[in-house]
């Protein structure tokens, strides 16, 4: 279930980023938001580069959760800027939106980190089994 959430995911994800290239209403040229995009294409496709090709073999999983998160939190960022754009144009703009997303990042990197070994504990057995399997096909047990 897991798997097929996350293909999901992250192909909602390249939808979304691929449609952020293509508004210029706001800024009339390439912006802060398309510099957002960017970020978080490469957060994405570094989170799924890992799981895809179970690579580096020592430390795929974390790599995994830790950019599929970051990931999940510049979509939180995403989201207060959008909202702020579309409903709260004021001269305090940018300051509310730099603090929403401060914020967010803050929250992101206390729960990412609280909760990083408790999650990957959940996939110690699907890591053993996936070793097994490899050592049984003649393969590297790393």
């Amino acid at each position: 279930m897991h798997v097929r959430f996350g293909y999901a995911y992250a192909g909602m994800m390249f939808i979304l980023n691929a449609s952020a290239f293509l508004i210029y209403d706001l800024f009339g040229s390439f912006g802060p938001f398309h510099w957002a995009a960017l970020i978080s294409l490469s957060t994405l496709i570094a989170g799924l580069v890992p799981a895809f090709f179970r690579w580096p073999e020592k430390n795929w999983l974390e790599l995994h959760y830790e950019f599929m998160n970051w990931s999940i939190v510049g979509l939180y960022a995403a989201f207060w800027s959008e909202t702020f754009t579309r409903f709260f144009r004021f001269e305090g703009f940018w300051i509310l939106v730099s603090t929403a997303t401060f914020m967010t990042v803050a929250a992101g990197i206390y729960f990412i980190k609280k909760k990083k070994k408790s999650i990957l504990a959940r996939f110690d057995q699907f890591l053993e089994e996936e070793r097994r399997d490899r050592v049984t096909a003649g393969q590297s047990p790393s």
